[in-house]
């Protein structure tokens, strides 16, 4: 399998999700054997954040990355579920602040700016990580699990008081056009009860009507903005495929997930990794 990278230099400003200021982001070509590595062009032009689990700092309402010297970037899970989804293996992404901008709440937002720049392959050898025995973890009512599989694929239940969301599951295939058709356009969602208590805290303050599913009560503040009826357990995939993309190789293995989060996600993959039986990492 040959590699494949950004086959020119692109990005997008927009609203951080938690910070609410402006944010661009730029994906830059590299070369093979880079992987996925995140910059800080506000802080220093040199400092690396490799996108990987063990560099997980942070999970509480996104995926958050930190690199050697300190500097960090967070809610990198869309991006890096548009990258999974786009099969890019090597890039670096320059970001002008603490998080890149949330742009449509989505996936697919980020994967038409992989399509400006389009890809480019190249030569450098791309072993896969298969997963050999089941890993699981736990916590309270919600679990995740790695299972050996012949293909990547997801599976993701979710339960919710509410009726806006109630218990829904799905099963998804991975592919690059099935994961463009049916989970990178669906959009991360919040309770609007809990949006005055989050932005005091600092976080959520770029979420909006636009970018995000608002549930109110029984129901959508923005039902319009709606893309499939179970959009909620697809955007659970989506952050899944984002968090499994942090495994560094491509992954070769069944997810399940149920009221999984981030903090879950990541703890899955430092469980796999913590025993070499569990994986194999073949050409």
């Amino acid at each position: 399998m040959t590699r494949r990278t950004f086959a020119r230099e692109t990005g997008a400003t927009g609203v951080a999700l938690h910070a609410g200021v402006p944010a661009t982001f730029t994906l830059h070509p590299a070369a093979p054997g880079t992987g996925i590595v995140f910059r800080r062009s506000d802080v220093s032009a040199q400092n690396p954040i490799p996108a990987l689990w063990s560099n997980v700092v942070e999970t509480r309402l996104g995926t958050v990355i930190e690199g050697a010297d300190g500097a960090s970037v967070g809610v990198v899970e869309h991006l890096m579920a548009a990258l999974a989804g786009a099969e890019i293996d090597d890039g670096v992404i320059a970001v002008d602040g603490p998080e890149p901008p949330i742009l449509d709440g989505d996936a697919l937002s980020f994967l038409k700016i992989v399509d400006e720049a389009g890809v480019s392959e190249q030569e450098g050898g791309l072993p896969q990580l298969h997963v050999r025995l089941p890993v699981e973890v736990t916590h309270g009512n919600a679990s995740c699990r790695l299972l050996p599989a012949s293909s990547l694929a997801f599976h993701f239940e979710i339960d919710f008081d509410s009726p806006a969301i109630g218990h829904q599951e799905f099963e998804h295939a991975f592919s690059a056009e099935s994961f463009r058709a049916d989970i990178a356009p669906a959009r991360t969602f919040g309770f609007l009860k809990e949006a005055e208590t989050l932005r005091a805290m600092g976080l959520a303050r770029g979420a909006d009507l636009t970018n995000t599913l608002v549930i109110d009560g029984d129901g959508l503040a923005n039902p319009g903005l709606r893309r499939f009826t179970d959009e909620f357990v697809r955007h659970k995939i989506l952050d899944a495929v984002g968090d499994m993309k942090l495994a560094g190789l491509p992954l070769v293995a069944r997810f399940e997930g149920r009221r999984s989060s981030h903090a879950l996600n990541n703890a899955l993959l430092r469980a796999l990794f913590a025993d070499p039986a569990n994986y194999e990492i073949l050409p």
